[in-house]
């Protein structure tokens, strides 16, 4: 066995490890620690890429006990293209926001802070790469605990309650994602996913326990949909991605949500089939909830007046495209899904770390009235988020413009009445994305008159403050605006090999 082939298992242990030595570090050292490791991971995840590139998808048997006793890694392409997007993310979040990170949160915590971090992607990696749904469960709550403490990190009132609106629907998402598997494995006598898919098709074919597994399905759905956000379980959001730390609403916004809908990927295409999920139309159902999602989304975001809340609900209508490729049932639908998870990715980081520089220049003020004129005032900071903005609305060249090409030619090969109401649904949610995206741009681009602008600097206590980000911000953020413009303009190589992964994937 090649060395690369056990990088998968180096990783999340090595995440494991590193989070419990962050612990017992002070706070700097536990931050190049954390970075230090996120950067080895996206190394490492980026030679397993190559390796299955070149060689094909392989199973790795930890400790080589077979199943049913043993626990299973499997790694394909799309893993390994997803786990090295991943840890570019994370990295990047992380280092956009570590400055806010030493303002905001204590000094005596800040190695805990770090600690979550580690956890966060010792989690996020073995959503990507388990074969094994128990273990998954066990990666779920750690993903939960880690993100509801990032949450509270910044240990303020607003944070305190927004943690715990979280903790609540995360842990609702939880117990319907174990009632589910639970009957699952009373049903199949496996956990390992490619086991308990040949009980599945047996007792489908002898139409044994068809309603314990259709109800298994659904209610494994339904807990991964509260968990990702999905409308209407989304209202846990709002107040989670506003009040966080930068670094903390980036990697949440970005990577959490998406690890979950992975997960729901391969209970479709590996536990279940997608054969099955079609003939039980679960499809439907996720079509239905997406669009909606997309429209209620869009709509509360046009009435926001802090950039933040703004930033937040606009998730809700991104998740919403994700879950409307879904179901589509096409596999063109799940590629136009997957990208989308990466295009988001990209574009929401940037514009929560974007926006607190805006904010910065502006007296630390959230309010759009505030922030007039304040991409001026920080240029850097100014077109980032007009870069994430441009990506949302679906401008050529970005990213999101892409995802919004897959979704319509996924729509065109959908059958049914699913073509005409996803391409509706499109051209209204990129209508109203304009609505509350354009119409921030043109704010923050609208000059103020001279005293708005001496009181704004009064507010700041220095005229001069606010106008440049921290150099790690600045080099995130550029980092942020190459990889949205490499999405949006080499998505052809990106979508094949999204393609290649998923025709492998079950």
């Amino acid at each position: 066995m090649s060395i690369i082939q056990n990088f998968p298992l180096f990783n999340i242990v090595m995440c494991l490890m590193s989070g419990v030595i962050s612990s017992i570090l002070n706070g700097r050292y536990a931050k190049r620690l954390s970075l230090t490791l996120i950067g080895m991971a996206g190394v490492m995840n980026a030679f397993v890429l190559w390796y299955v590139s070149k060689y094909g998808q392989y199973t790795y048997m930890m400790g080589h006990f077979p199943a049913p006793w043993g626990n299973e890694i499997r790694v394909g392409s799309l893993e390994a293209l997803l786990a090295v997007f991943f840890c570019a993310i994370m990295f990047l979040s992380v280092l956009g926001g570590e400055h806010y990170i030493d303002l905001e949160v204590e000094e005596t915590k800040e190695n805990l802070y770090f600690t979550m971090i580690c956890l966060m992607l010792a989690s996020l990696l073995a959503l990507i790469y388990t074969n094994d749904m128990f273990t998954a469960y066990v990666f779920v709550e750690i993903n939960t605990i880690a993100a509801g403490a990032l949450i509270m990190s910044r240990n303020t009132g607003h944070t305190l309650v927004a943690a715990t609106k979280y903790m609540i629907m995360s842990l609702v998402g939880s117990g319907f994602l174990l009632l589910g598997l639970s009957m699952l494995y009373s049903v199949t006598g496996h956990l390992l996913m490619v086991n308990m898919h040949e009980q599945i098709v047996r007792l489908s074919k002898s139409g044994e326990y068809e309603i314990p597994l259709t109800v298994s399905m659904a209610l494994m759905s339904v807990g991964l949909a509260v968990k990702s956000a999905l409308f209407p379980f989304h209202t846990w959001l709002a107040d989670s991605y506003s009040y966080s730390t930068p670094a903390s609403a980036a990697i949440l916004s970005s990577l959490v949500s998406k690890g979950y809908i992975f997960l729901l990927f391969k209970i479709f295409y590996r536990v279940f089939g997608f054969d099955f999920v079609l003939d039980h139309k679960v499809t439907n159902l996720l079509f239905a909830f997406g669009i909606a999602g997309m429209m209620v989304g869009s709509i509360v975001a046009i009435y926001q007046h802090d950039i933040r809340r703004l930033i937040a609900f606009s998730s809700v209508a991104q998740i919403g495209y994700i879950y409307m490729g879904i179901g589509l049932a096409v596999p063109m639908g799940t590629v136009a899904a997957v990208f989308h998870i990466m295009s988001h990715a990209a574009s929401k980081s940037m514009l929560f770390i974007a926006a607190r520089g805006l904010s910065d220049a502006s007296g630390d003020s959230k309010d759009f009235v505030d922030l007039k004129g304040s991409g001026f005032r920080n240029k850097l900071a100014g077109v980032g988020f007009g870069v994430g903005a441009f990506s949302m609305v679906g401008i050529p060249l970005f990213a999101g413009f892409t995802s919004k090409v897959y979704f319509a030619e996924a729509a065109l090969r959908a059958n049914g009445g699913k073509l005409v109401v996803a391409m509706v649904a499109l051209a209204i949610s990129t209508i109203l994305n304009a609505v509350y995206f354009i119409r921030a741009l043109i704010t923050l681009y609208t000059p103020k008159n001279d005293g708005d602008l001496r009181a704004a600097e009064r507010e700041k206590g220095s005229a001069g403050a606010g106008k440049w980000l921290p150099i790690s911000s600045a080099v995130a953020l550029i980092c942020f605006i190459l990889l949205n413009i490499f999405l949006g303009t080499w998505s052809y190589s990106i979508e094949r090999a999204i393609e290649t992964g998923l025709s492998t994937f079950g």
